[in-house]
């Protein structure tokens, strides 16, 4: 039958036998809308009562799809906290080809931990590389290192900054006297100084969110006048109160590009240890001999 032949039916047909049609096409689409719901409703039953809902995972294999690369990173970090400190090392692995210099991490930073005007703990500089006319950008997030021979930690006259168990880089802000000795002996300028100002300074008022407390290395640090953090040098530690409870620091969540990846260097399995292979890779700075914990993928 013709398009045409139909589209005649279609005028002939009873007016009351039309209205039928579409009453009985309308009842099938509510039920279908309805059985949808009905399972949408089990779903949610299902999690409210903490019963497993019935999604089996596929196995993870070790050339794992990008976009599933976060969920193996989330379980690598819970396998690999279940050793003692000392037994893991923590790293961080960042594809350059991967980085489109979207700040998105440098700003989920300066939220999760709540940073001041001149605090920075991952900024991202762009780079231009060629001679012209063939010329080209490169965006090279830099974080703390983490180094394994810290020059930092050497010249602190308090110890108040030390190297962890785990390789992490940590500064205790009670002991931090303000000196700065750690920021001139950082060769990567990781260190930055919190000299407490807000962004509203200058204002009739000043925000709530900016006295709100960070919960930097696992407790709360209200931003209060001639107290801690305020006065004290900062940096990059990894996010170590979200590693505390199995979950990866924020930039790494928050990259737009998947280029940035974190985990245990010591377990050959993990996705970091199979990137840092890659005949990509390099370190800044080598020739210093600290050993940087951050690699790069160029």
């Amino acid at each position: 039958m013709s398009k045409d032949t139909q589209g005649e039916e279609f005028q002939q047909m009873p007016r009351r036998q039309m209205i039928s049609g579409i009453a009985k096409a309308a009842v099938g689409v509510a039920a279908g809308i309805a059985s949808m719901a009905a399972v949408s409703a089990v779903q949610a039953e299902t999690v409210q009562t903490g019963q497993e809902f019935p999604i089996k995972f596929k196995p993870l294999s070790s050339k794992i799809p990008q976009d599933q690369s976060i969920l193996r990173m989330q379980r690598e970090l819970q396998k690999a906290m279940e050793k003692p400190a000392d037994q893991r090392r923590w790293s961080m692995v960042i594809d350059l080809r991967r980085c489109v210099g979207c700040s998105s991490c440098t700003v989920a930073c300066k939220a999760e931990n709540k940073l001041p005007p001149g605090v920075v703990y991952r900024p991202v500089i762009e780079e231009e590389h060629g001679t012209f006319p063939h010329v080209a950008r490169r965006f090279l997030p830099r974080p703390c290192m983490h180094c394994t021979n810290p020059p930092c930690t050497k010249v602190c006259p308090v110890a108040a900054t030390y190297k962890k168990e785990d390789g992490i880089v940590v500064i205790e802000y009670d002991k931090c006297i303000g000196c700065r000795y750690c920021v001139s002996a950082c060769p990567y300028g990781a260190r930055t100084f919190d000299w407490g100002e807000y962004y509203t300074d200058g204002t009739p008022k000043r925000e709530e969110y900016e006295v709100e407390p960070a919960f930097e290395y696992g407790r709360l640090w209200p931003r209060q006048k001639n107290r801690s953090p305020i006065d004290n040098t900062r940096k990059c530690h990894f996010c170590l109160h979200r590693l505390n409870v199995g979950m990866l620091p924020m930039c790494v969540t928050t990259c737009m590009g998947r280029a940035t990846y974190f985990g245990d260097i010591n377990d050959p399995q993990s996705l970091v240890s199979e990137l840092i292979g890659s005949y990509r890779v390099m370190r800044l700075k080598e020739e210093l001999g600290t050993s940087p914990n951050v690699f790069y993928l160029v």
